[in-house]
């Protein structure tokens, strides 16, 4: 399927923004279950990773892509990205409260329902684990301590830049990934949409009986609940045309993107560089 620019005569679509390419995992999830529904992505890759910025500097880019995809016609944003959505979602809610903005956050509780011996690990960005979002989310759980946090720094970033199975890559896997084997968790929740990408590796280095747990689908279903709230029902894409445009743009160099979109979305077609 070709790529396409924003018109400011199309019909409404989903906005979807990432700091690079670890909300595509999240697209996937939208065009499965959304297959009818144009979606404009954008991947901020120029300013990424967010997990090792502050949070001024994450809402300041947050704000910018957010009104970058409203004017170009997003009927709904998703803030695929977990930093982002802890750092940006209440203010981009404020600013823009005509459009429903889906966040995401790390699965505790299915991961609390997954569990066989109720230890579980979470590997998220050092900024997600330090928020106040994140840190109420954990204090709702009924048993908190059975949680064992484990900051992935530099795992996001090095997915962004390399090669999935360069050794960068992986040996940074099994770092993090060490100290929750240690603890002896079974369920692990994959708190960047990043991870999505090295998901293989993170089930060998913890071993095949454990259970990874990420939200793009929940995330999706919320979204089509939206839609269908706000009258952006399926069938008007459908009447429309069978193949809706997907718009996909980055602040970074266009070729990581489109290899990514490539092998995630069987999408062919150029990515389109932008300034934000």
């Amino acid at each position: 399927m070709p790529l396409a620019s924003p018109h400011p005569n199309a019909r409404p679509r989903i906005g979807v923004f990432d700091s690079g390419l670890g909300g595509l995992s999240v697209l996937r999830a939208l065009r499965d279950r959304l297959p009818d529904v144009p979606c404009h992505y954008v991947a901020d890759s120029g300013h990424a990773p967010y997990g090792e910025r502050d949070d001024e500097h994450v809402l300041d880019r947050s704000t910018r892509i957010a009104r970058h995809l409203v004017e170009a016609g997003a009927a709904l944003i998703v803030v695929a990205c977990n930093t982002a959505t802890a750092a940006a979602v209440a203010a981009l809610r404020d600013r823009w409260p005509a459009v429903p903005i889906v966040g995401l956050e790390p699965g505790l509780k299915p991961a609390l329902a997954a569990t066989r011996n109720g230890r579980i690990g979470v590997m998220a960005t050092r900024a997600t684990l330090a928020s106040a979002k994140f840190t109420a989310l954990l204090a709702r759980q009924p048993e908190p301590q059975r949680f064992h946090l484990q900051p992935c720094d530099g795992l996001a970033g090095a997915i962004e830049a390399l090669p999935l199975d360069d050794p960068t890559v992986l040996d940074l896997v099994e770092r993090h990934v060490d100290p929750l084997r240690d603890a002896g968790v079974d369920t692990i929740v994959l708190g960047c949409t990043h991870y999505a990408f090295v998901r293989e590796a993170i089930q060998v280095a913890i071993g095949p009986g454990a259970t990874l747990i990420d939200t793009a689908d929940a995330v999706a279903r919320q979204t089509e609940r939206l839609l269908k709230r706000i009258g952006r029902v399926v069938g008007e894409a459908q009447a429309a045309d069978a193949h809706p445009a997907l718009v996909v743009e980055t602040t970074g160099e266009p070729s990581r993107l489109n290899a990514a979109c490539r092998t995630w979305l069987a999408l062919s077609g150029d990515a389109r560089r932008i300034v934000l």
